[in-house]
């Protein structure tokens, strides 16, 4: 089992936490990653892209010139698809980009970003975060006291709306709980900084 430090918010080292082997030091399965990840981007797209045909661009009823004689190429109308002002070809139409994956799969992958982040040394654990108000200079300084990165998703095990607060004006800074965590903001994000309570929850929801 992987043994690492517990900070608290002044950045002192506070103890050791030893994490699940089979969560947080599995075979890392970057193309189960990379079809995740694809999957969670390809969800998000709002898919209302628009264009009209030739059949709803307004006029073009009337034939532009006679069938034969002029020496120009025949048409039949001016909002053809070669016309300006035409209509498009295959013209995209609003429509839904989702589908679904196995949950087995979404499993491994979650397991897989978690893993990638203790071999990076990219995990920060908290023994506990709270604030009694929103303070983003506060805030702003756990996370220098505690070697944060510029990019950090900060995951908690319950919802606090001071942190929530504090943490939202701060460019790069992402809040997260255990149950609406992903795995695409896993791998954005440098540093993965997680609560105690926060672990314990992971393990459990994916032992």
């Amino acid at each position: 089992m992987p043994k690492l430090n517990v900070l608290n918010v002044a950045g002192q080292n506070v103890g050791e936490i030893e994490l699940t082997d089979t969560i947080f030091n599995v075979e890392v399965n970057e193309h189960i990653l990379y079809e995740v990840v694809k999957n969670q981007l390809a969800n998000k797209r709002q898919g209302n892209q628009s264009a009209k045909t030739r059949s709803e661009v307004r006029g073009g009823g009337r034939k532009p010139w006679r069938q034969k004689g002029t020496g120009r190429a025949r048409q039949g109308s001016t909002r053809s698809v070669q016309w300006v002002g035409g209509g498009v070809a295959f013209a995209p139409k609003p429509r839904s980009y989702r589908y679904t994956l196995p949950k087995k799969v979404r499993r491994l992958a979650m397991k897989s970003a978690l893993t990638t982040k203790v071999q990076n040394s990219e995990i920060i654990i908290l023994d506990q975060l709270n604030m009694d108000a929103p303070k983003t200079k506060e805030f702003v300084q756990i996370l220098k006291n505690i070697n944060a990165n510029r990019k950090a998703l900060v995951v908690t095990a319950e919802k606090n709306e001071n942190i929530i607060k504090s943490a939202r004006n701060i460019e790069g800074v992402q809040t997260s709980l255990v149950n609406t965590l992903n795995v695409y903001d896993i791998l954005k994000y440098d540093s993965f900084i997680i609560t105690t309570d926060a672990v314990k929850k992971v393990e459990e929801v994916y032992a």
